[in-house]
């Protein structure tokens, strides 16, 4: 079987791949399945926001124990204020860094949205390909999203680190209760290696 290959989506085909990439979300991700539908309405309001990017993983036919055609995803917009994500996250760097330190992230913003790998294709590079091609060309200064914070080396800490970005809230619980994440954020282009400084 090949290797998943990445195909960029506009927001009508990302639209009738909601149903598969939420069974790659629930099975990467493994939340409560009165979850789901809240986050299936999440991504379905996403698609409308400005400058939508989208990539997919697909495979060419189904084989038992490999998940389905689609084997990961990643999407992004361009943040704003008023977006949820966007606005608790801008009060809660102002709160810690006072609002320079805010808008300096926050000014203009790439926001990675979801990035998710099925298992059965993890640990192959996929989650890479996906985020660099989703970052790729983008004309945002910063690139910001949030990462479940359980420890700080899992595979996705340790991607987006190599890619230059760098904690910007830790231990953080979004409005409503929920797990802890962690806010990271780095500059476009994306450098190959963390950069010396914490500041965009």
């Amino acid at each position: 079987m090949k290797d998943p290959k990445l195909r960029e989506i506009d927001g009508r085909a990302f639209l009738r791949r909601l149903k598969p990439m939420l069974d790659v979300y629930a099975a990467a991700m493994i939340p409560p399945a009165e979850q789901l539908p809240g986050r299936h309405a999440i991504m379905e309001r996403h698609a409308s926001y400005p400058a939508f990017r989208a990539f997919v993983a697909e495979r060419r036919g189904t084989l038992p124990g490999l998940g389905g055609p689609v084997q990961g995803f990643a999407y992004g917009f361009h943040g704003s204020r008023g977006q949820w994500w966007h606005d608790v996250v801008h009060y809660a760097l102002a709160a810690g860094g006072g609002p320079e330190h805010a808008e300096a992230w926050l000014s203009d913003p790439f926001e990675v949205a979801e990035l998710h790998v099925h298992p059965d294709s993890q640990g192959k590079g996929l989650g890479r390909s996906l985020l660099n091609a989703l970052c790729e060309g983008r004309p945002e200064r910063t690139v910001v999203l949030s990462t479940l914070d359980v420890r700080p080396d899992t595979p996705a800490r340790h991607l987006y680190r190599s890619v230059g970005m760098v904690d910007l809230l830790t231990d953080f619980e979004f409005p409503g209760g929920g797990p802890r994440y962690a806010v990271m954020g780095g500059t476009l282009p994306l450098a190959p290696y963390p950069p010396a400084s914490s500041s965009p």
